[in-house]
């Protein structure tokens, strides 16, 4: 039975912060993981700031009509975008998917109620080949037809009377030279002469937080991104920001709108405010400062690696930010320890460690990214034990 005492937290803020989360997890026998795997969702993602916490604690007490929260939130969220306005959204996905119901409805209540059936809309959404991914499910889940194309020519061909939008993939992983056929710029310059919506996937652009304005000075029509991982905030959550007309489409896609393609994408007032907050404190953090306690994490475990006898070898920056990735490798037939067998005993020991599997299956990738000081020395132990 689960204990009671979880139905009666302290009402203010600063109880709820002071609460430590890991007696929650133990009350259910779950053990907390040191996430080294990076801003993944299988782990979490991240770890809310603790004033958020207090901020979304005090946002819960009353109650308040959603579309002004919306409309309120959405004014500053857009100013720090450099957006016309902005929409909280249930994460990246939902935001894809908002973005794209928008291009295909308008703000025709008919068209909103009738999705996914296109009948009398739009129903082409164009997608440069290397750009397609596991989330673009979130474009289909519109029920249109994805059109690949993947050069210049090929992207000019493909705009048709049904083409509804183009999505572009921002900073991905990858060979460059092949990432990106048509350039974000020439994309624009196309679509904006036909007059066909570009939505921006952003999530993989955080961070630093000056990605999201330098994007929406480009003059894309839509920004998706993630509202948890590393700002921090409510992890549900995502931000669609852009031209104001797709914003008011994408909100009647949306929940509270019973009849809509999005009703279960329902992001509530906590939510809203939550996500706020983080990002007016996410946008004033000092991200050099950041980014040389990362980099100093990552160089002490690759020392203490080195010292285990593994090979270790830092993984390139991704195009657009600075993440600092290490990978450990060593000779499994010699050492007797498979890359899967090490990332158990990495789960299974004290404290437990969440890794992933280095490039190829080979090793163990370590991400350093929101980790707190002194859990790279944690780190370290368990891979010396490991390979002692």
């Amino acid at each position: 039975m689960i204990n009671r005492r979880w139905f009666f937290p302290a009402l203010s803020a600063a109880g709820l912060a002071a609460r430590k989360p890991r007696s929650v997890y133990a009350d259910l026998g779950i053990r907390p993981v040191l996430n080294f795997q990076g801003p993944v969702t299988t782990v979490g993602a991240s770890k809310m700031w603790p004033e958020i916490q207090g901020i979304m604690a005090e946002a819960a007490r009353d109650f308040a009509v959603l579309e002004e929260v919306k409309d309120a939130v959405g004014a500053r969220l857009a100013k720090l975008c450099g957006t016309e306005d902005a929409l909280v959204t249930s994460g990246t996905a939902g935001a894809i998917a908002l973005g794209t119901y928008a291009c295909l409805t308008g703000d025709d209540n008919a068209k909103v109620r009738r999705l996914p059936d296109l009948a009398g809309m739009k129903s082409e959404v164009i997608i440069q080949k290397p750009h397609r991914n596991g989330y673009d499910h979130a474009v289909r889940s519109a029920g249109v037809k994805i059109v690949e194309v993947d050069s210049r020519d090929q992207l000019v061909n493909a705009i048709n009377p049904q083409t509804a939008m183009l999505y572009y993939l921002g900073g991905t992983r990858g060979d460059w030279a092949w990432e990106t056929p048509v350039p974000l710029a020439e994309c624009l310059a196309i679509t904006k002469k036909a007059g066909v919506p570009v939505l921006i996937d952003a999530a993989n652009l955080l961070p630093s937080w000056d990605n999201i304005p330098r994007v929406a000075a480009t003059g894309v029509d839509m920004i998706a991104f993630s509202g948890g991982k590393h700002i921090r905030g409510p992890q549900s959550t995502g931000v669609l920001a852009g031209r104001k007309d797709l914003m008011r489409a994408a909100w009647l896609n949306s929940s509270p709108h019973s009849d809509s393609q999005g009703r279960g994408m329902k992001v509530n007032k906590e939510e809203m405010i939550g996500l706020l907050a983080a990002i007016e404190k996410y946008s004033k953090l000092d991200f050099a400062a950041l980014d040389k306690e990362y980099e100093r994490q990552a160089a002490y475990a690759m020392s203490e690696f080195h010292k285990s006898g593994l090979t270790v070898e830092k993984a390139r920056f991704e195009r657009g930010r600075r993440v600092h990735r290490v990978i450990a490798t060593w000779d499994e037939g010699s050492r007797g320890l498979t890359t899967a067998a090490v990332q158990k005993k990495l789960r299974d020991g004290e404290p437990r460690v969440a890794a992933l599997a280095g490039p190829g299956g080979k090793g163990i990738e370590f991400t350093f990214l929101m980790n707190d000081p002194g859990e790279e020395k944690i780190v370290a132990r368990r891979m010396r034990e490991i390979f002692a």
